[in-house]
C-alpha cells in the first residue's frame, strides 16, 4: 500500500442526476488503498437528490471532499470536466497541491480498490514524468446496471487496437476511456482550454499526451464500467468480421458523408488551432489529412481516413 506521504491526487468528479448509482462510486473511492486524495466535485445542474447526497458524504468525510459551489449550469460531460480542470489549476495551492496529479471520475462506475495505487506507481515509473505531459489509462470490466459482468475487458469487447497509440492514430480513433485516465499538471497545461468542438475531453487529452508526452496503458481492468439506459456514450460490442466487412463495403459505396468523420475533422481543425505550431511535421501532416475529411466527397473522405490508418 502506498503511504499517505506519497503524491496527492485530485479526483475530478462531475455529477448530473446520479442518485441511482453515485453512492456505490463514492464508496469505492473512499475504499482506495491509496488514501492521499481529494474528491473535487462539480454538479452539472442536477434536479434529483444528487447535490444533497454529495453534501452528506462531504459531512461524513470532510477531508476527502471539495465541492465547487457555483451557479447551477449544465455544460454537459465534456464541458463540466473542463471546468473542473481549470478550477483545479487555478486553486491548486488552496487544494493542497504543489504539482498536480489528477484523474477523471464518472458518477456511475465502481473503481477497484487498487486503482489509484497502481496508476500512481505506473506514472512514477515514466521517465521525466513531472516535466512532460503523461496520461495513464487502463482497461475496464463492462458490467450491467446491477454490476453483473458483461465483458471482462472493454478493449476486447469493443475490438480496440490498443497498440495503435501514436498521435496520427489518436487523431481518428480514441483509445482512452476518460474514467480510467490519470494525468499530470504538464498535460493540463498543454490541453487546456478544451475546445467546445472537441468530441470528448478524454479524446482531447489523449491527443495532447501523444503529441507532446506519453500515453501509458495498464492492461488490468481498474474500473467496473456500468452500462445502463442513461449512459452518455457507453460500450458497444465489436461486430463480427463478416458483419464489419459488409458494413465497410456499404460505407465505401455510399455517397453520403460519414458524420463521425466530419466531427473528427472538426476536432482536428480545433486541435491544429490550439497547438498546431508546436507539433512535429509528421503530426501536422496527420492533422492536415484529418481536416480534409470534411470534404464533400464521401469517397475522398474514406481515402483520407485510410491514409491516416497507414501512419
Amino acid at each position: 500500500m502506498i503511504e499517505g506521504s506519497s503524491p496527492r491526487i485530485a479526483v475530478l468528479l462531475s455529477t448530473y442526476n446520479g442518485e441511482s448509482f453515485i453512492a456505490a462510486q463514492i464508496d469505492s473511492l473512499l475504499a482506495q488503498t491509496h488514501q492521499n486524495f481529494v474528491i473535487i466535485v462539480r454538479d452539472d445542474g442536477s434536479s434529483d437528490s444528487t447535490p444533497q447526497l454529495l453534501k452528506d458524504y462531504a459531512q461524513g468525510s470532510p477531508d476527502k471532499f471539495h465541492i465547487i459551489e457555483e451557479e447551477s449550469v449544465n455544460y454537459g460531460p465534456s464541458g463540466s470536466f473542463s471546468v473542473l480542470c481549470e478550477y483545479l489549476l487555478a486553486n491548486k495551492s488552496i487544494l493542497g497541491f504543489d504539482h498536480v496529479i489528477a484523474c477523471f471520475c464518472d458518477q456511475d462506475d465502481v473503481w477497484v480498490k487498487e486503482k489509484l495505487e497502481l496508476q500512481l506507481e505506473r506514472y512514477l515509473q515514466v521517465e521525466g514524468y513531472d516535466s512532460k505531459p503523461v496520461l495513464v489509462h487502463s482497461d475496464l470490466e463492462v458490467v450491467d446496471e446491477n454490476l453483473e459482468n458483461v465483458a471482462h475487458s472493454l478493449i476486447a469487447y469493443q475490438g480496440l487496437e490498443i497498440e495503435r497509440n501514436r498521435f496520427p492514430h489518436l487523431v481518428v480513433s480514441n483509445l482512452v476511456t476518460g474514467c480510467t485516465a490519470l494525468f499530470n499538471e504538464a498535460l493540463l497545461d498543454a490541453a487546456l482550454p478544451v475546445s467546445k468542438n472537441a468530441m470528448m475531453h478524454d479524446w482531447w487529452f489523449a491527443m495532447t499526451a501523444t503529441a507532446f508526452g506519453e500515453l501509458v496503458f495498464i492492461p488490468s481492468p481498474l474500473v467496473r464500467y456500468r452500462q445502463h439506459g442513461r449512459n452518455t456514450i457507453g460500450a458497444k460490442q465489436r461486430e463480427s468480421s463478416e458483419a464489419a466487412g459488409r458494413g465497410l463495403v456499404r460505407r465505401l459505396l455510399s455517397l453520403e458523408h460519414n458524420k463521425h468523420l466530419v466531427d473528427v475533422a472538426r476536432q482536428a481543425k480545433e486541435f491544429d488551432r490550439h497547438c498546431g505550431g508546436k507539433l512535429s511535421l509528421k503530426n501536422r501532416l496527420a492533422l492536415f489529412l484529418a481536416r480534409r475529411m470534411r470534404t464533400g466527397s464521401a469517397i475522398f473522405q474514406r481515402v483520407y481516413y485510410r491514409l491516416l490508418r497507414r501512419f
